[in-house]
């Protein structure tokens, strides 16, 4: 395996590590990373996904406090078992609708305009919410540790939306949460937590399911890309920790709104196949 390649692969997992956890999608980044590279086709997809798991494991090295303390006290900790109990009822409204409709989703959504439109919208809707939180600020809950399972299930509904391409993952949870009356820390902390099954999650699930294309001679350039995204998302999760204490969203909206105007520009001009 060439130097060049595993160079690809470390570009790659950069960008993962950084967009996964900001509200601006990962999947339109690397979509736009893999173009510019001529890095794609259908294991690189696989290895799209599979990196996440090093953007998800660098969550549990931030939290690694709060994860060790809950596992010790899941059977004595009323408290601690509502956080997981919590967890999966987020979890699986994307994972019950994302095994359901995958095909579907990927025939008829991974195209120029829709990915565009879910950026755009995505945007506008940012700053929307934002706008209001400041007017009228609605957070209820200052704590993961306060939440109902009723406010986990509407941030696990609000996730679903992320398996629309260019929506954002982490920004629908964030924002949703925001909407559900949590604060931005709460809402941004929930998010994080929520990453650590859903990208497992799709790891396993994407892994498994295409594991006929893999072999052991691709668990280098895999390994680079999941330790590339690990160290470029555990900087850009502490950083947004700070960032959201003291600042709000709206930069990200007009930057999502951006980039979907460069999805429609570079799709029609032929600069970007946004197909994947």
């Amino acid at each position: 395996m060439d130097f060049l390649f595993l160079l690809k692969a470390l570009i790659m997992g950069i960008v993962e590590g950084v967009t996964e956890f900001l509200p601006i999608s990962s999947t339109g980044h690397l979509i736009l990373a893999g173009s510019l590279l001529d890095f794609t086709g259908e294991k690189i997809k696989v290895f799209e996904i599979a990196i996440q798991s090093g953007a998800m494991l660098s969550v549990c090295w931030v939290y690694h406090e709060k994860i060790i303390s809950v596992t010790k006290g899941f059977f004595t900790n009323a408290r601690d078992r509502r956080f997981v109990t919590n967890l999966i009822i987020a979890f699986l409204p994307a994972a019950i609708l994302g095994v359901s409709f995958n095909k579907i989703i990927k025939s008829c959504l991974f195209a120029p305009v829709p990915v565009a439109a879910a950026f755009i919208i995505g945007g506008l809707i940012i700053i929307v919410v934002e706008r209001k939180n400041e007017r009228n600020p609605v957070s209820k809950i200052e704590s993961v540790d306060e939440m109902s399972m009723m406010d986990a299930f509407k941030v696990g509904c609000a996730q679903a939306f992320a398996l629309i391409p260019g929506t954002s993952r982490s920004g629908a949870t964030i924002i949703g949460g925001m909407i559900c009356g949590l604060s931005r820390k709460v809402a941004t902390e929930f998010s994080f937590f929520l990453a650590i099954p859903t990208l497992f999650g799709a790891t396993v699930y994407s892994v498994y399911k295409e594991r006929a294309l893999l072999s052991a001679a691709d668990l280098p350039w895999f390994s680079v890309g999941a330790i590339a995204a690990f160290i470029s998302a555990f900087i850009c999760v502490r950083w947004l920790l700070r960032y959201i204490s003291s600042h709000n969203f709206i930069p990200f909206a007009w930057y999502r709104i951006a980039f979907g105007l460069f999805i429609l520009v570079s799709a029609y001009y032929g600069w970007v196949n946004w197909v994947d």
